[in-house]
């Protein structure tokens, strides 16, 4: 396995090292251990990690801003710990740019478990993207740098975001069920899924489209899921 760099972020002295144990347990052993928002950001710039453990409640600037300082530069996959268990509270990470959320009380072998599952799909990625560009319209995705642009103007995703609108352009034309493509790219069964992947499509649209609620690019097929289209093809 590739030697990925993996920061963790939380106040708690304990936890750190607790999640430092386990990911080092399942071979996942350089970790940067940040205790306080600002710093994170800062860290984050410079060191550039592969994934990102980020607790929501630390003592200077909330979970929430981290993430959304961190979009700003970064696409790396960002797991949330919290130990709020309100589901406004999950759509509200995953709102901000985060790409997973795990409530306290946790078990640290699963988190390390969602990290490498999150690193695996990246590394799919990578082993599949043989310079390959999909295009719909003035969208173009770039499959190997991970990278989408329209008009020729870079369009910021997060990770999850691009993994989502990498497999409707692979299906391009077909009906998704929204089950369908929550087991395709979180790699769960679906039950409960329906929050989750409205969340995400939402904010597709809001960075692809010049009209998010006319949207030309990811369709909505009332009570059967969604499918990407050429925005000429988007049927009336």
């Amino acid at each position: 396995m590739k030697n990925y760099k993996i920061m963790v972020v939380d106040d708690e002295s304990d936890i750190l090292d607790l999640l430092e144990k386990a990911l080092k347990i399942e071979g996942l052993g350089n970790i940067l251990k940040i205790d306080n928002g600002r710093a994170a950001v800062t860290v984050c710039k410079e060191q550039q990690p592969d994934i990102i453990i980020l607790d929501v409640m630390l003592p200077d600037i909330d979970g929430y801003e981290v993430c959304k300082q961190i979009r700003q530069f970064s696409h790396s996959p960002i797991l949330f710990l919290s130990s709020k268990n309100d589901e406004l509270d999950k759509i509200l990470g995953l709102a901000v740019g985060g790409d997973d959320y795990v409530t306290k009380p946790f078990s640290p072998k699963e988190v390390a478990y969602r990290v490498k599952a999150q690193l695996r799909r990246a590394g799919y990625m990578e082993k599949t993207a043989e310079n390959k560009l999909l295009k719909a319209g003035n969208l173009v995705i770039d499959v190997e740098g991970c990278r989408v642009t329209k008009n020729n103007q870079i369009i910021e995703l997060t990770a999850r975001e691009f993994e989502i609108l990498y497999y409707l352009a692979q299906n391009m034309g077909r009906v998704i069920s929204r089950e369908r493509l929550y087991e395709a790219i979180w790699g769960e069964d679906s039950f409960g899924c329906d929050n989750t992947i409205m969340v995400h499509i939402r904010h597709l649209r809001e960075k692809l489209e010049d009209h998010p609620n006319a949207p030309q690019y990811i369709i909505t097929m009332k009570g059967l899921g969604y499918k990407m289209v050429i925005p000429n093809e988007v049927e009336k």
